[in-house]
This record gives structure tokens, C-alpha cells and sequence, in this order.
């Protein structure tokens, strides 16, 4: 009488072993994977080295007279705000937490204004939250534009 089982050669038994096999298709996932982790470890270092996120506040609109409208922005080193009003033109002011910084405010209705407040140029009073702010002081309507830019966005 014969059994019926395989004879089992050196051979055989390698090419069952769970071992993963090398080739040149799997070498290549691997350095994808690799490269892919690398890739994953230099965003999330810059991520975690990345300050407060920021994007220009603007208001555009129309502003009745009596009307005032602000936008605010947290800066860390620099700021800048810009306005424009039509007609009788409209009062800006900068304020720095709540305060409005000396020599930011405008002398009265002005179609026209900007104010600029830097590290560099030792004008800038700290981190904070800065205010923009547009009011018609006058006796008819005035269209305005106000733009308040921090740090990395003023150039």
C-alpha cells in the first residue's frame, strides 16, 4: 500500500516559507512608502512650527451717516490698514486691543488713509488683536473700503 502524500524536496520547502520575496516591483513600494513617510514627517514638522493663521480682513460696502464698521485681525510684528470712502469721504482709526494707537486715526472725514505699524521701524506696540475701523461722520451716504493686513501678508 502506497500514501498518498508529496515527498517534500529542500526546494519546496523554501518557496514556502512566509518570507516576503524582493523584487524589483516591491523595492520600489517600499521606497514610496518611504519617501511617502518622509513627506508626512516634513509637513507635520512645518505644521507644528507654523504660527496663527491669517488672511486680510476687508470690508466693502456703504456706510450711512452715523454708521461705523470694523474688522479685526491678530498680528505677532507688523500691521497695516488701508481705506478709501467716496463723497464726503469717512473717520479711520487703528486700535490696538481696544485702544486706538496714537497717530492712526485720521484728522477727520478724508477719502484717503493708511496706517502702518512695524517692528522694524519701531513703531509697532506689540502682539495683539488690531482693530480697522471706518466711520461717516458726514451727512450722506459714503461707499467704503477697509483692508487690515498682519505680519506675513504686509510687504
Amino acid at each position: 500500500m502506497s500514501t498518498n502524500t508529496p515527498a517534500t524536496s529542500a526546494t519546496s520547502a523554501a518557496y514556502a516559507s512566509t518570507a516576503p520575496t524582493r523584487t524589483p516591483r516591491r523595492r520600489s513600494g517600499l521606497r514610496l512608502t518611504a519617501a511617502a513617510s518622509a513627506a508626512a514627517a516634513c509637513a507635520a514638522a512645518l505644521l507644528a512650527t507654523a504660527g496663527p493663521a491669517s488672511a486680510s480682513q476687508f470690508f466693502g460696502g456703504t456706510l450711512h451717516p452715523g454708521e461705523q464698521r470694523c474688522i479685526q485681525q491678530y498680528a505677532s510684528y507688523q500691521v497695516r490698514a488701508d481705506g478709501k470712502a467716496t463723497g464726503q469721504g469717512a473717520k479711520f482709526k487703528l486700535q490696538y486691543n481696544g485702544v486706538t494707537v496714537p497717530g492712526t486715526g485720521s484728522p477727520g472725514l478724508v477719502t484717503n488713509w493708511a496706517a502702518d505699524l512695524r517692528t522694524a521701524w519701531g513703531t509697532f506696540p506689540g502682539a495683539g488683536y488690531y482693530t480697522a475701523c471706518a466711520t461717516n461722520n458726514g451727512t450722506a451716504d459714503t461707499n467704503v473700503r477697509l483692508e487690515l493686513k498682519t505680519d506675513g501678508e504686509v510687504f
